[in-house]
């Protein structure tokens, strides 16, 4: 039998989980971005995210705050668009939050998030209800935290990455009838209505993905 998992290797499955759904989902995360925007959000995304594959043997074997650091650079160097610049940013905060940490635990999991959240919302000027990416990645923030500090039993992996994956479906999809006050979407004005934000659905995705393959890992 394989000895357990740590958070560490938690957090490895994770970003390596992320960086497959935007590669697998380029061409539909492209497809979203047609609606209001100019169709390369899936291209650019993934562009980044197939290095991160292409190199994660050696990735994997740095310490968390590393890995992280590692990550953002390359989604900062190969993301095009406005993109690059915020999941960069998104990574290299998330480092910060567990500097010099080898060990993590799930509050860290809710720092690194909240860091993430909140180095987007410098480095791209927006907030909760702008229709971008914040409007899934801050309600499943929230809702992680919650449920870690809400006084009930202890959650373990599998139940925290569902109630992520759900919480940030639901605000996903919750984006549609908004008019993106940010982002390239932003300048179509009343046309961003109607769709989702396209970053906020791949959080969601990336997010359903880790949940639905947590227990099957290697």
């Amino acid at each position: 039998m394989p000895p357990p998992s740590t958070p560490a290797d938690d957090l490895a499955f994770v970003v390596r989980t992320v960086a497959r759904t935007a590669v697998d989902n380029e061409r539909a995360f492209s497809d979203l971005d047609a609606v209001a925007g100019d169709g390369d959000f899936g291209f650019s995304l993934a562009r980044g995210f197939e290095i991160v594959l292409a190199d994660w043997d050696d990735l994997a074997a740095e310490p968390p705050a590393e890995l992280l650091k590692k990550v953002a650079l390359v989604i900062s160097k190969r993301v095009g668009g406005t993109s690059g610049p915020l999941w960069g940013t998104a990574f290299l905060r998330a480092a910060g939050a567990v500097k010099d940490r080898p060990e993590l635990n799930a509050a860290d999991a809710v720092a690194m998030l909240r860091a993430a959240a909140e180095g987007i919302k410098a480095r791209g000027k927006s907030d909760l209800g702008d229709k971008t990416l914040l409007d899934a990645l801050i309600p499943m923030t929230d809702a992680l935290e919650q449920r870690l500090t809400g006084g009930e039993p202890e959650a373990d992996g599998a139940e925290l990455a569902a109630l992520a994956a759900t919480t940030a479906r639901a605000a996903a999809d919750a984006t549609a009838p908004m008019q993106a006050r940010r982002g390239r979407q932003s300048y179509t004005g009343e046309r961003s209505i109607g769709s989702p934000d396209p970053g906020a659905v791949a959080v969601a995705v990336m997010a359903e993905r880790v949940a639905a393959e947590w227990d099957a890992r290697d």
